[in-house]
């Protein structure tokens, strides 16, 4: 169930959201394979009502399975907002869509979400890649005094003179 807010709950008084949103709800696909939401994001958020507006204030948390771009391990990793905010606007070209005076939070909730994960999610800072030892070396063909032979498309590019 999306994070809908009625406003005219909110002419008293603000309101308090507390709970889980399943990941379905907040559509969430990236395309990236390196980063995933398959957990609920956990929200606390207070909705209030401003003149023209709405303002979010809370703490977000979503838990992302994850892939080192490094050595390809796979991790979690904790995204949490934890002094988010967001100022939604009832009037004017920027406004939110009202539908039986009732606001769906979640497409907000999602891009702020999007714009916190990882671009290279690594498991570690210091993380070194993958070993040494999985990575291909040339092969020498011929005895100590002999050359490695290159590959025919550097051949033909050593020869052009430029």
């Amino acid at each position: 169930m999306p994070l809908i807010v009625n406003l005219r709950h909110l002419e008293a008084h603000s309101l308090r959201l507390e709970g889980e949103l399943p990941v379905a709800e907040l559509d969430i696909e990236t395309g990236d394979e390196m980063v995933r939401a398959v957990h609920p994001l956990v929200h606390d958020v207070e909705v209030q009502r401003l003149p023209d507006a709405l303002l979010l204030r809370g703490r977000l948390r979503l838990v992302l399975e994850c892939q080192c771009v490094r050595c390809l391990k796979p991790f979690r990793y904790a995204l949490a907002l934890d002094m988010w905010s967001r100022h939604l606007p009832l009037q004017g070209e920027e406004s939110v869509p009202v539908v039986n005076d009732c606001v769906d939070l979640t497409p907000w909730i999602r891009e702020d979400i999007l714009l916190e994960f990882p671009q290279h999610p690594l498991c570690d800072p210091e993380c070194r890649g993958l070993p040494k030892t999985w990575i291909g070396t040339a092969k020498q063909t011929g005895g100590p005094g002999q050359k490695e032979s290159s590959s025919p498309a550097w051949t033909e590019l050593n020869k052009l003179k430029l």
